[in-house]
């Protein structure tokens, strides 16, 4: 069963002008990877609160409550990620870019919860499906 889709209009996905190189972001995974835990956990929450909320009978103004709480702390963490220069990308799987360089131009090098370093990057329209392997990374301008 598909999670209940809940408006996220009060979470804005965070953007930031700072470039990492390869070494700087995997240096920042243990902090970013905690924010990310946080925000992957509180999604979930925030998701099953909505799902009680429809499912219940009249007005639940604790669900509704809880709720609120819950996607105000999902923006906390989020703007702590911004704060550090990352990009949210998904917050059910945790998928985060940093931006960096490739051969003069801006890149994202993309991690995801779970994964123990950074190995992928991808130009910044290509997404996900476009990564390519850090060994083909070119840092320098």
């Amino acid at each position: 069963m598909a999670a209940p889709q809940f408006s996220t209009s009060g979470t804005k996905p965070s953007k930031s002008r700072r470039r990492f190189t390869l070494q700087q972001a995997n240096k920042a995974l243990p902090l970013v990877t905690r924010i990310v835990r946080d925000i992957v956990n509180t999604h979930e929450r925030a998701t099953q609160l909505q799902a009680k909320l429809e499912e219940s009978t009249g007005r639940e103004s604790a669900l509704q409550s809880q709720l609120d709480s819950a996607l105000e702390q999902l923006q906390d963490y989020v703007d702590e990620l911004g704060s550090i220069g990352v990009e949210l990308k998904d917050y059910e799987s945790g998928l985060i870019d940093f931006p960096g360089r490739h051969q003069g131009r801006d890149i994202y090098l993309c991690w995801k919860l779970g994964e123990e370093k950074i190995t992928h990057w991808h130009e910044l329209h290509s997404g996900y499906a476009g990564r390519q392997s850090t060994s083909t990374l070119e840092e320098a301008e």
